[in-house]
């Protein structure tokens, strides 16, 4: 059952019972109050996400109360249950913040629908604002957006190995987030007020891997004008993270090996051994075991790197956190860029979700970028994508997002025989969740 509930504000006692009963059945935890103040007092526990009342209450009317609660709790979603004759009070209160306003008798059809995109707005944004609460470290976990089963995986094995000096293997495609994980594992260890030095070894020509690594010592070469302490040595007593580790050249990698086998190194041109502490945390999207086969990467070194392997899942692979990475990182470059979105549209939205993203999560943050900063009002639109994505159709309509989750969906859910509770906490999702998109693949 979800930790966030519904709370159900009306002073008719059969009201309050065939609401919560029609919510508990599609999956719901409800909550009833007879008054709006045993509703504020209730509102105080933090689990609430969303309140349906009657527009008229003992002692506070239903715009009193909407008023007061969007101030108090902007992320709380109000639906306002109003009599036929009070329909002008519902658009009225639908001014000062509500969700949306039902008609009694009328609309008891549109109840379960309505409170359903009610509710994951609400949670939505209750889990945003969260998420910036407890970002109070620029390292910490809680900076790795993402709430489905793999990537909830990674951070716990992740957060499991930080606290040792233990040398873990990050995989994963490019854009996956593997220097994030790797600074918030150092962030997270005894090792935390030391260096965390990060090399990309693809970026460093392969004859001049071995001099940055380990430094070299004045006249160790022509151009060697002073000693120089190399990046092991600037790291040494915190953490080195060597990205794209498959690209070093295989001098480098005998030097490497030799570094973690005797916790020592020699700089170039210094005869003097040089004692280090250091823990080693590397990344590649390279398949490590071909580029041994090929004779490109040492057996005996992979073996040393790869005592603690995390993988990093593709975005294609956690399609659950898609809509909020989106809103996340629309929020986080219009207080960058000093810009105000206030709608991310459908169409926008439906777009991205139909896009392959190669470059995962680092290409997902560039086009919301580019989008921030063309935006001329306050919305998101189709047309602030490039050509190129606005173009972009899957060459095969299977590799989409979407089609992905579903394919993934209707897997697990045949694996567990078609129980959707037990689908559902596989998943990472709530029941309702999956309920709704069951229901979009046409699927009871």
């Amino acid at each position: 059952m979800s930790e966030y509930k519904i709370l159900v504000i009306d002073d008719e006692p059969q009201i309050r019972a065939l609401l919560e009963r029609i919510l508990t059945l599609e999956g719901f935890c409800v909550i009833t109050a007879v008054d709006a103040e045993e509703g504020m007092e209730m509102l105080s526990t933090g689990s609430i996400v969303l309140v349906l009342t009657d527009m008229k209450l003992p002692g506070m009317s239903g715009l009193e109360f909407t008023k007061k609660v969007r101030s108090l709790y902007p992320n709380i979603e109000i639906i306002l249950l109003t009599a036929f004759g009070q329909i002008k009070d519902g658009v009225e209160s639908m001014k000062l913040g509500a969700f949306d306003y039902l008609v009694k008798g009328d609309d008891d059809e549109k109840v379960p629908l309505t409170v359903r995109r009610a509710y994951d707005k609400a949670v939505l944004n209750t889990e945003l604002i969260n998420l910036r609460n407890r970002v109070e470290n620029k390292y910490a976990f809680s900076r790795i957006i993402g709430k489905s089963k793999k990537i909830s995986e990674a951070i716990e094995f992740a957060k499991k190995v930080a606290p040792t000096n233990t040398t873990v293997l990050l995989l994963g495609e490019t854009g996956t987030g593997k220097e994030l994980f790797a600074q918030a594992i150092h962030n997270s260890s005894a090792r935390k007020n030391r260096k965390f030095v990060a090399v990309n070894c693809s970026a460093i020509p392969k004859d001049l891997q071995e001099s940055e690594f380990f430094g070299y010592k004045k006249g160790a070469f022509t151009g060697a004008i002073g000693d120089k302490s190399g990046l092991f040595g600037e790291a040494n007593g915190g953490t080195i993270f060597l990205d794209e580790v498959g690209d070093m050249s295989l001098q480098t990698q005998v030097k490497l090996l030799r570094t973690i086998e005797e916790k020592t190194f020699f700089r170039l041109g210094d005869p003097r051994e040089h004692e280090l502490d250091i823990r080693i945390i590397a990344a590649t999207n390279m398949d490590l075991k071909e580029a041994i086969n090929e004779g490109n990467f040492r057996e005996d070194l992979f073996y040393r790197l790869n005592t603690f392997t995390i993988y990093l899942p593709s975005l294609k692979e956690r399609i659950d956190d898609l809509e909020l990475l989106i809103r996340y990182f629309v929020e986080e470059y219009t207080k960058k860029l000093s810009r105000k979105i206030d709608v991310i549209t459908e169409e926008y939205m439906d777009k991205l979700k139909t896009l392959s993203f190669p470059g995962n999560i680092r290409e997902l943050k560039n086009i919301i970028e580019r989008s921030v900063i063309l935006a001329s009002s306050a919305q998101l639109t189709v047309d602030l994508l490039s050509e190129e994505y606005q173009n972009q159709m899957p060459a095969d309509p299977e590799s989409s997002l979407e089609s992905v989750e579903k394919k993934h969906i209707l897997k697990v859910l045949a694996e567990h025989n078609g129980n959707k509770t037990r689908t559902a906490k596989s998943l990472g999702i709530g029941t309702v969740t999956l309920y709704r998109k069951l229901k979009e693949y046409g699927v009871e």
